[in-house]
């Protein structure tokens, strides 16, 4: 044998044998031995017992919905009364606020339709994988999408159902309307 054979051969037989009393140290168990586990344990099943919270009066005003909430603040009303030239604002006959006059609710699902969608202005249309997308308000809605429109003060879920290269149609309780993307001037 060569003297380059018999120094390699001595660096791997030295190579694995150096390695086996770093590797010979106890190992230790990251698990604790079933009498100290079962501490732990019973503190965790007392932590998670959940109690009943106590039965709240029926009395009791939601703090969601509190009454007279539609009702204007008093600093408004006396504002309202200190305008120049003394006006007061016309009210029901009680005196009370001015109540603005509001628009007609529409008379069915359809004339809801109607006057939702003419306040839904898009500003275009454009192509997302593959899929037609209707900008409004900058952001894109595809197919399907569902959003609610407002109107007198009551909120409407309303589909977009189809998009084509010049309109759009929505849906409301099974009645359907298309309209333009860019409205006639």
């Amino acid at each position: 044998m060569n003297t380059f054979t018999r120094l390699g051969a001595g660096f791997a037989l030295l190579g694995v044998l150096a390695p086996l009393p770093a590797h010979a140290a106890k190992v230790t168990a990251d698990i604790l031995p079933p009498l100290r586990r079962q501490v732990t344990v019973d503190t965790a099943e007392r932590l998670a017992q959940r109690k009943a919270p106590a039965p709240v009066p029926a009395d009791l005003p939601s703090p969601f919905n509190p009454a007279d909430f539609d009702k204007p603040d008093p600093s408004e009303l006396a504002a309202a009364a200190s305008r120049p030239g003394g006006e007061k604002p016309a009210g029901p006959a009680g005196g009370g606020p001015a109540v603005p006059a509001q628009p007609q609710a529409p008379a069915g699902d359809r004339e809801t339709l109607e006057t939702l969608a003419a306040q839904i202005t898009p500003t275009g249309t454009m192509q997302f994988l593959g899929k037609p997308r209707l900008m409004i308000g900058g952001r894109p809605f595809e197919i399907g999408t569902r959003f609610t429109a407002a109107f007198n003060n009551q909120e409407y879920e309303l589909e977009l159902v189809a998009i084509d290269r010049t309109t759009f149609t929505l849906r409301y309780r099974g009645e359907e309307i298309t309209r333009p993307i860019k409205p006639v001037r």
